[in-house]
This record gives structure tokens, C-alpha cells and sequence, in this order.
């Protein structure tokens, strides 16, 4: 248990680094605010697509089908319960509403499951990336923008989440032969996924106001929400999963307990919100997450394998 505590702590150092490397970017004017919104785009329409068609691209087994299928009905408990507890909690405020609702699987949570579980495990958040990324483009823009038109069946099919999602299941349940020069495309587009983000991350952060953001209350009071209460709640919920099923539970747990996705910036920046609102939640959370992902992870597992 405290290896993977370790390892986890060690993944996230890792990111802040990269994180370090935008700010740097930035600060140098190598960087421009257009250029981040084109890192933006390249991470919506490309990087995570690839990233959740990788998830599915396994070997079919009978025991990676009812993986699949147990880890999907459970990603989407899960996710409706971020949902409610998040708009219980922040009521009208958008981008708290959007900020604590979804965590940040893809960009923190993978490279995260890969070093403390091995890459076959981020097959088990497969459905959960596909769910979130369809949540933050309908339910997330809905909230945002304050458009309910955002959560239009045409603009789910052509949301570029759904469309990879609906491939990867094609290419996992048909055994589909994907060539070795695609899927290598596709495995390094999903690649550099991590590293764009926290690039991001770093240029958000060398557009902030550093010191007046530590002083503002609300951040951590969405990130209290984000990085404790609902992990907590996510422990109960696969509390009941049996522990044969570890690997899926921890998968599932980590994604759920990442820190406020980038994507609540990169929205913001698309559709005109309180872009700077949304940074700062970014910042502030992931910051935090040093202290309670490893904490919350060691926790896990010794309920989990105390009962």
C-alpha cells in the first residue's frame, strides 16, 4: 500500500516539473495566450479522443468484458455523484458547479494509474474518460453558459469524446485489426496528452495573481469538495466491489480523486467565462492533491482490504 502511495507522489512531482516547463514558456513570451488556446484545441479534438480509443485498444477477453462493462455502470455512480453533491454544495456558481463536479483523469489521472498500477489498469477508466469528457461538453457547457441547447442530441454525437468512445468500442468488441503504424499514432498522440496539460497548467499559472489567489477562500472550499468529500463518497460507492476486482476499484478511485480538470480553464476560455476563476481552481487544487491523493489512496486501501 505505501508503494503505491509513493509511487503516486512521485508521478504527481513529476507533473509539477512539466507544469514548471509552460510557466517558463510563457514567461519567455515562447508562448502567447493564442497559442495556449491552440494547446487548448489540440487536447479536445486530438490528444484525449486518442487517449480514450488507447484505453480500448486490449486483447477482448471474457474477463475484460465484464471489467469493461462493471467499470462503466460503476464510473457513471460515480459521476452522477459528483454531479450532485457538486451543484448541492456551489448552487449557481458555474464554475465551482463544473470545477469540483470533474476531476482530472486523462491528464492527471492516467499518467498517475500507470505508475503505481502498470498500463493494462487504465483500461478500467476507459468509460470513465468517455463519460466525463461527454459531461464536461454538455452538462459542463449547459452550466456554463447557461444554454440548455448545449445538451442537444446532435451536439452529443458530434462531440469529439463521443466519437472516439463509439470507435474504441467498435475496435474492442469487433477485434478490428488496427495496423501497427495507426495504433502507434495513435499511442503517441495520446502521449503527449499529459504533458500539453500541464503545460497548461503552468501558463494558466503565469497568468495568475499568485498571492491574492491563496487568500480567496471559495478555491478552497471547492477543492475540499473536489479532492475530499467527494473521494470519500467514491470509497463507499466501490466499497462494495469485491477485492478481486483492485485494480478496477484503484483505477476508478484515482481518477475520481484527481484534482479539478484542466478542461474547466479550457472551457472557460472557449465560451467567454471567468477564465481566471477557472485557472485559479486548477492551480490551487492540484497544488493540494500533492497532500491528498497519496493520503486518500493509502486510506482506500486499508479499508478496502480491512473488510
Amino acid at each position: 500500500m505505501l508503494e503505491n502511495a509513493v509511487l503516486i507522489l512521485k508521478q504527481i512531482l513529476t507533473m509539477f516539473i512539466l507544469a514548471g516547463v509552460g510557466y517558463a514558456l510563457f514567461r519567455t513570451k515562447k508562448i502567447s495566450k493564442e497559442g495556449s488556446r491552440a494547446i487548448a484545441n489540440i487536447l479536445i479534438f486530438v490528444s484525449l479522443p486518442c487517449v480514450i480509443v488507447n484505453g480500448f485498444l486490449v486483447e477482448r477477453t471474457p474477463e475484460r468484458v465484464k471489467g469493461l462493462l462493471i467499470s462503466a455502470l460503476l464510473a457513471l455512480i460515480c459521476l452522477l455523484a459528483s454531479a450532485f453533491i457538486s451543484r448541492f454544495v456551489f448552487k449557481k456558481d458555474s464554475i465551482a458547479v463544473f470545477a469540483s463536479t470533474f476531476s482530472n483523469p486523462g491528464f492527471f489521472g492516467v499518467p498517475i494509474i500507470v505508475a503505481a498500477l502498470g498500463s493494462g489498469a487504465v483500461f478500467y477508466i476507459a468509460a470513465f474518460i468517455a463519460f466525463i469528457n461527454l459531461g464536461q461538453w454538455t452538462y459542463g457547457v449547459a452550466i456554463m453558459t447557461g444554454k440548455k441547447g448545449s445538451l442537444s442530441p446532435k451536439k452529443i454525437l458530434l462531440a469529439p469524446f463521443f466519437i472516439a468512445t463509439v470507435i474504441g468500442l467498435l475496435l474492442f468488441f469487433t477485434k478490428l485489426p488496427v495496423p501497427g503504424v495507426i495504433r502507434t499514432g495513435i499511442t503517441t498522440l495520446a502521449g503527449i496528452n499529459t504533458a500539453l496539460a500541464m503545460f497548461s497548467v503552468g501558463i494558466y499559472l503565469a497568468q495568475t495573481d499568485i498571492l491574492p489567489m491563496f487568500r480567496n477562500p471559495i478555491l478552497y472550499k471547492i477543492s475540499l469538495v473536489r479532492l475530499l468529500i467527494i473521494p470519500a463518497v467514491t470509497i463507499l460507492i466501490l466499497w462494495f466491489v469485491p477485492k478481486s476486482y483492485m485494480d478496477m476499484k484503484l483505477s476508478l478511485f484515482l481518477a475520481c480523486a484527481a484534482p479539478v480538470g484542466s478542461n474547466v480553464a479550457v472551457y472557460a476560455q472557449l465560451h467567454n467565462a471567468d477564465y481566471r476563476y477557472a485557472v485559479e481552481t486548477i492551480i490551487v487544487s492540484t497544488l493540494l492533491s500533492v497532500i491528498s491523493l497519496p493520503l486518500l489512496t493509502l486510506i482506500a486501501q486499508f479499508l478496502w482490504n480491512l473488510f
